[in-house]
């Protein structure tokens, strides 16, 4: 394996940059189609969402311990610990999805006729959720398919995936909800319907994929901890942390949205505007991040000279600058255009889109240096001291403070936005400092699997 270079890297995050688009895309698109059925349905699917939206995350965050462990074996040229990394962390994928599936069954219909404003939105949640377990169970087996291809360095084969899908998705769900070309009209049940469908195909596709061009890494004997329970489980070891980060990310995003809930109409309408574009725009600087966290695992695994691995971040981290720039530009243009996108707001709440515009021109830049940090020590193996960074700023930091400036002193939206700034500069020396110490550069090889057996 030589040297990666910038366009490595950049051929690795375009295509974990548009396969992370269009997830969002299909997401806003599914809420498209069920609009026309009115709020009820709407109600009845955000209600679900709460609960497959968790899921979903569950199973994500999971893989990406798997896409880790995948690049480093890369790196070590190990097809044992490839095959391991991939079986091992299917199987945890699917155990934490049968297990999450197993307490929905058993609370969500509880759930749904507490929260939900009538009966039939809750019958309405529950029928949905019923078909869409099995786009989860799909997505178990799908998603640690993908990070393999994504560790080895082959992200557009997951992309091709998601391309395939989609239209499927769409031409389905239009067809299953309305009843068209002979097919039943399911209402709402018919775009979970539909989803399970292009989802079902999508895991063939990954599943055909990953034979025709990894069938010789299934086949190898041995794995790498000597048995494929101790794979399993030293996988669920070291996807915990990983898991443990996307909880506290979620939590934090819920009881925000509740806090928000209590500010004026105009500042909770703009926080809403704002928040999609923070995490859609962002998606430019935290796929570079990805993509370098990958490179650096795949070159800790072969145990690359400090020399070659400090080179390779210091050009990263030039490019995830300029990156930083061209997203506050990004920014820039969109809060100009904010008028003539929502032409509809008021002019309290578009005063409040503008005053953000500051906080965002500067945010960018210590969130993709946090997130080059971040995906360094992950690939390095050092996953619970990033957990307990995000601990730290979201509970320790944020979500008190917000509940203060919300609930206590009135404080102006702006203020309360300017928190997320505020965050990444908690982050910015915790993360720093621990990469400066180097001590991510051997947590890999103090945690490296013994030699494979057969």
């Amino acid at each position: 394996m030589s040297t990666p270079t910038m366009t490595s890297v950049f051929r690795l995050a375009w295509p974990l940059g548009i396969n992370a688009l269009l997830l969002y895309g299909v997401m806003m698109i599914d809420t498209a189609l069920v609009a026309p059925l009115g709020e009820g349905a709407l109600a009845a699917m955000g209600l679900a969402g709460v609960l497959t939206g968790l899921l979903i995350g569950v199973i994500f965050s999971l893989s990406n311990a798997i896409q880790i462990l995948v690049a480093q074996a890369q790196g070590a040229d190990d097809q044992v610990a490839l095959k391991s990394a991939l079986l091992g962390g299917m199987a945890v994928t699917m155990a934490a999805t049968l297990c999450g599936l197993a307490v929905v069954a058993l609370f969500a219909a509880d759930l749904f006729a507490a929260f939900a404003h009538t009966q039939l939105i809750a019958a309405d949640a529950m029928g949905y959720l019923r078909l869409f377990a099995v786009v989860i169970l799909c997505e178990a087996i799908s998603q640690p398919i993908t990070c393999h291809f994504n560790g080895t360095g082959r992200p557009r084969v997951p992309l091709y995936s998601r391309l395939a899908e989609m239209p499927l998705n769409i031409g389905l769900s239009v067809a299953l909800i309305h009843g068209l070309g002979g097919l039943p009209a399911l209402g709402l049940a018919g775009a979970a319907a539909g989803s399970a469908v292009a989802a079902g195909f999508r895991l063939v596709f990954l599943t055909v994929c990953l034979w025709r061009f990894d069938a010789q890494v299934l086949r190898v004997p041995g794995w790498s901890q000597g048995g494929f329970p101790r794979v399993a489980w030293f996988g669920l070891v070291f996807a915990l942390p990983i898991a443990g980060t996307f909880m506290s990310n979620t939590l934090a995003h819920s009881v925000g949205a509740l806090l928000f809930a209590r500010m004026d109409i105009h500042a909770f309408a703009a926080m809403t505007i704002i928040m999609p574009w923070v995490m859609v725009v962002g998606v430019v600087m935290m796929c570079w991040a990805q993509a370098t966290g990958i490179f650096v695992g795949q070159l800790l695994g072969r145990r690359a000279p400090d020399a070659v691995l400090s080179g390779f971040l210091a050009q990263g981290w030039r490019v995830a600058l300029g990156l930083a720039g061209f997203v506050s530009l990004l920014y820039l243009g969109a809060s100009l255009a904010f008028p003539w996108i929502y032409p509809d707001l008021q002019p309290a709440t578009l005063d409040a889109l503008w005053g953000f515009l500051p906080v965002l021109l500067v945010l960018t830049f210590p969130k993709i240096s946090n997130a080059m940090c971040g995906n360094t020590l992950r690939a390095g193996g050092d996953t619970v001291y990033v957990m307990n960074i995000f601990l730290i700023s979201q509970w320790g930091f944020r979500m008190p403070m917000t509940a203060l400036l919300i609930l206590y002193l009135d404080a102006p939206v702006v203020w309360v936005f300017a928190l997320f700034l505020a965050e990444e500069l908690v982050k910015f020396p915790l993360f720093h400092l621990r990469f400066r110490s180097g001590v991510w550069r051997t947590a890999m090889a103090r945690r490296r699997p013994v030699a494979a057996s057969s």
